[in-house]
């Protein structure tokens, strides 16, 4: 595969994944070069074209030729220049590695996180929030998030790959996709009475079992294991965490527990006050499952995949 064919799959997998529906992301695609046309000339010379295929402005090559035939990638949950570092080294030990992949961004991948947060609007309107209140607390939380991401040092991993000439792709949002689709399929199989009952069933997720071994594995941080489950909901992507205001909505909402990847404390504390039950999956392990589905796909290509930064590998296509 080339490095091309590989940041396209990503898309057509995160694409298929979109907890929106594909047809919703697609018709999104649409109205977005319609509004492009609209632009004046002044403000489409700043305007980033390759939205218009991929609606995850967080996931991106950002460094390398497209054309770049890979046989062999390293893929991580964080690619910083010690990764970089590290691809170098390797291949000066004769490993051959072609391509760094990471899952959380940087470069201008990173610096655009705040235009990937739409996805949970739609997210927070399923789960009961009426869609107009999801909308606007989210502006809020993603000017807040643009300036807590603004005075970062977005190009320092960026740089060193292209000083070293290791080309770098970034999968962010692509990935959290798929591990928020296989979470939600894998709750959906059964009906909960408890919290317990929740955290027992995600204990059976191999990427879970490891990280419990290593004493980083899924907890019940609001609630206890013998509280009432409720409506249960999933929240591993769009992003980053939504804010405490909007975790508010949900328990308005009606929603009983939350399944998400890490939560800030913030939220944990208020949530407590709402009575509304929350399991910390673990950002690692949770992080994991969307990037070995994705991994799955690349190896059944041929290509070889070394596991690193945090990246717990489990294969499912034995």
């Amino acid at each position: 595969m080339t490095l091309q064919e590989i940041y396209q799959l990503g898309i057509k997998m995160g694409m298929q994944a979109d907890p929106r529906g594909e047809q919703t992301v697609k018709r999104l695609l649409v109205r977005l070069k319609k509004d492009y046309v609209d632009l004046p000339e002044k403000k489409k010379k700043f305007f980033d074209k390759e939205n218009f295929n991929n609606p995850y402005s967080d996931s991106r090559i950002l460094y390398g030729a497209s054309g770049k035939e890979v046989k062999k990638v390293m893929a991580g949950i964080d690619a910083n220049a010690s990764e970089v570092l590290l691809t170098d080294r390797l291949n000066q030990k004769g490993e051959g590695i072609d391509l760094l992949i990471s899952h959380h961004p940087s470069g201008h991948a990173l610096a655009s996180l705040d235009e990937v947060m739409d996805i949970q609007i739609d997210m927070f309107a399923e789960a009961g929030v009426p869609a107009n209140v999801a909308h606007a607390l989210f502006e809020e939380r993603k000017q807040a998030v643009k300036r807590r991401i603004g005075p970062i040092n977005h190009g320092q991993s960026v740089d060193a790959a292209r000083l070293l000439n290791i080309p770098l792709l970034a999968l962010h949002t692509i990935w959290d996709n798929l591990g928020h689709q296989f979470m939600r399929r894998h709750l959906e199989k059964k009906n909960f009475d408890t919290v317990g009952d929740i955290l027992e069933q995600i204990n059976l997720i191999p990427e879970f079992i490891e990280a419990i071994k290593g004493k980083s594995g899924p907890s019940i941080v609001a609630g206890g294991e013998k509280s009432r489950a409720g409506k249960v909901v999933v929240g591993f992507t769009g992003g980053t965490n939504p804010s405490k205001e909007l975790y508010v909505e949900m328990a308005k909402a009606g929603v009983g527990t939350l399944v998400e990847m890490h939560v800030p404390e913030d939220a944990v504390l208020e949530l407590r006050k709402l009575h509304i039950n929350i399991i910390d999956c673990g950002h690692m392990a949770a992080d994991s499952i969307g990037a070995n589905l994705f991994l799955d796909e690349v190896e059944k290509k041929g290509i070889k995949v070394i596991p690193c930064s945090g990246l717990i590998r489990v294969r499912r296509n034995k």
